[in-house]
């Protein structure tokens, strides 16, 4: 499931509209960092289209991000200096949203604020399980659709869906 999809379905349509008018959609040319180690992030990002590369302090990749992944949302809630960084690969662009304008938001709208903020720990919360799964397994989790998914979550993934895809096209325009 695309990371973004977790943020979507616990957000309103107009929620996502906000996002889009607030951020700016920005093309990134290869090697391009969008986060040095070490560093502060100002924004978070959503990845619209290519890929951007997760390196860890001593330069191996540690991950990629494809279309759909989150970045930058972990320095919104704790503006800890990063410990890795983020690189831009071919055909890379982002929805980028300042954390300020963003705070600016949820320090002024509250119903909105408790819904990004929920759709944060569900979020994380999804990312934690992932990663403590893959400790002491010689193989990869049997994938997403390992576990059963009940309707609301597939009413949920599907609504978000319906969502990034509205918000892939209309910064397409």
């Amino acid at each position: 499931m695309r990371k973004v999809l977790f943020i979507l379905s616990e957000l309103l349509d107009e929620d996502v509209e906000w996002l889009a008018n607030a951020g700016d959609r920005l093309r990134y040319p290869v090697g391009a960092e969008l986060i040095p180690c070490g560093g502060m992030v100002d924004s978070i990002y959503l990845v619209l289209d290519g890929t951007f590369s997760v390196r860890a302090r001593n330069g191996d990749l540690v991950t990629e991000l494809h279309s759909g992944e989150v970045i930058g949302e972990m320095s919104l809630v704790d503006p800890a200096r990063t410990t890795a960084s983020v690189q831009a690969n071919e055909g890379a662009s982002a929805l980028r949203v300042s954390h300020t304008r963003l705070r600016d938001k949820l320090n002024t709208d509250a119903p909105f604020a408790a819904r990004f903020y929920r759709a944060l720990t569900v979020f994380m919360s999804a990312r934690i399980r992932h990663t403590t799964s893959l400790f002491g397994q010689d193989e990869q989790p049997a994938g997403p659709h390992a576990e059963p998914i009940s309707e609301t979550q597939l009413e949920k993934a599907h609504l978000a869906s319906m969502r990034f895809e509205r918000l892939l096209k209309r910064l397409a325009s």
